[in-house]
């Protein structure tokens, strides 16, 4: 089975009353249109995933953002191929969110990540945030 290596942003913000919040997008094609993501996408030949996910963010959301840290690697089998998709907090730099490849995008609070119907494989990237200190609690 093929693999595909991705990078996934967790972009971190704080919401009116200071709570923490994370960035969502709702995929506009393909077999799960409508369901939700972490922002992000492949890893090209000579990238580091860091490197992806800055040019990634650039490319969907005309935005920059500053890698701050290792979350996880999810590994799950689509059909037709299997994921290994290596997740990272991230901050935005600069430049406003523009949706140019989603249909929609939300800042959802950490503890009510589930709002949402995610993909298969993001699900596993809510359960390790919700296992971080303070993943439920926030």
């Amino acid at each position: 089975m093929k693999t595909v290596r991705v990078a996934a942003a967790l972009i971190r913000s704080a919401d009116e009353q200071g709570r923490a919040v994370l960035l969502a997008t709702q995929r506009g094609y393909g077999d799960y249109k409508d369901w939700w993501e972490f922002p992000g996408g492949k890893i090209e030949a000579g990238e580091t995933p860091e490197e992806a996910l800055v040019r990634e963010i650039r490319e969907e959301l005309a935005a920059n953002v500053t890698v701050d840290g290792y979350l996880t690697t999810v590994e799950y089998d689509y059909p037709g191929f299997h994921l290994s998709m290596d997740c990272f907090w991230c901050s935005l730099r600069e430049g406003h969110l523009t949706l140019l490849e989603h249909e929609a995008a939300r800042w959802l609070p950490i503890r009510y990540l589930r709002q949402v119907k995610w993909l298969p494989a993001d699900i596993l990237v809510v359960d390790a945030i919700e296992d971080t200190p303070g993943g439920k609690a926030e």
